[in-house]
């Protein structure tokens, strides 16, 4: 399982980032791509340039972000199926999307992520401050829920007000995609996931230690409380802008950091956390690929083919893990 892991990483991404820039209407060879991406007089330049690549590497970003987001919350929470839906801000961007998207709202199409942002953010930063002082992982987890249903509500309430062509457009979103996004979207989302994986990688250590639970953890001077708060923010952050542009895509979250684990074979948070980038990205970049081309050219949301080849895969990896 590790070697395969170990080999299989690096040749999804790269076998991904092939199949972004080559396949579709028109299908070019690498050699071409390459050519075409270096030469702006080459005809395919501005398709490869502003279609395709940005695409590419939205999801390389966004899974690779997704990824650590889980591996913060499974670890601080001590909770192998932990995900950022339990803070309720793939909800939250949701329920931004459907009221612009529904109601028309008077958004520019340029300011839809932050909007989006705003709400997901709104909704972590509700989970955070009703956290409280708690010391309870569990506490979280419902305080979590509670806040991801009552979005949820209010989503549902907002698309009875729509029309059909308007729903058709925000259930595409609600099941997680990366169709028609540009560098408007990176750029959006880049500073977030820039900041949200520097402060995970400064976190890690601290996090590692409450992997112990919460008696040890304070007895060699982690502040416990502290530490699971800054944790779910920054994991909250890392999911909000993934949401804000992507929608919520299921699956990569929970599934990434089992399989860091099995290729880093270990559970430290801090080695885990270097594998956990690269394995959500090729899981995101490859399942937009699968989403993308497989009844071309009709495009399935991407949330489908990750939620298709996770369900099982999670279930696999908990089952070796137990």
């Amino acid at each position: 399982m590790i070697v395969i892991l170990k080999t299989t990483v690096p040749l999804g991404l790269v076998v991904g980032l092939l199949a972004g820039l080559c396949l579709g209407r028109p299908v070019l060879d690498p050699v071409a791509a390459v050519r075409a991406l270096l030469d702006p007089a080459d005809p395919a330049h501005v398709l490869l340039v502003e279609g395709r690549l940005p695409r590419a590497v939205l999801a390389v970003g966004a899974g690779g972000a997704l990824g650590v987001a889980g591996l913060l919350l499974q670890d601080v929470l001590r909770n192998p199926i932990a995900g950022p839906e339990l803070l309720g801000v793939s909800s939250g961007a949701a329920v931004v999307t459907a009221a612009v998207v529904v109601l028309g709202l008077a958004v520019p199409v340029v300011l839809l992520p932050y909007a989006a942002l705003a709400g997901a953010l709104v909704a972590g930063a509700l989970v955070v401050l009703t956290m409280g002082r708690t010391r309870s992982p569990d506490h979280v987890a419902l305080i979590g829920a509670a806040v991801s249903a009552a979005c949820g509500g209010l989503v549902v309430a907002v698309v009875g007000l729509g029309t059909q062509g308007n729903v058709v457009v925000l259930f595409r979103y609600l099941l997680g995609s990366l169709a028609a996004r540009g560098w408007t979207h990176v750029e959006a989302v880049a500073p977030w996931l820039l900041v949200g994986l520097v402060a995970a990688a400064l976190l890690a250590r601290r996090v590692e230690t409450l992997t112990l639970g919460d008696e040890v953890a304070a007895g060699l001077g982690v502040a416990v409380t502290r530490t699971r708060v800054l944790a779910v923010v920054v994991a909250a952050v890392l999911a909000a802008a993934v949401a804000s542009v992507c929608g919520p895509v299921a699956f990569v979250a929970l599934l990434a950091p089992h399989l860091a684990r099995r290729l880093a074979r270990t559970v430290a948070t801090r080695r885990v956390l270097v594998a956990v980038v690269p394995v959500g990205a090729a899981l995101l970049l490859c399942a937009d690929q699968v989403a993308r081309l497989v009844i071309y050219p009709v495009e399935v949301p991407v949330g489908v083919a990750t939620t298709l080849v996770g369900v099982p895969a999670l279930v696999l990896a908990l089952r070796s893990r137990a």
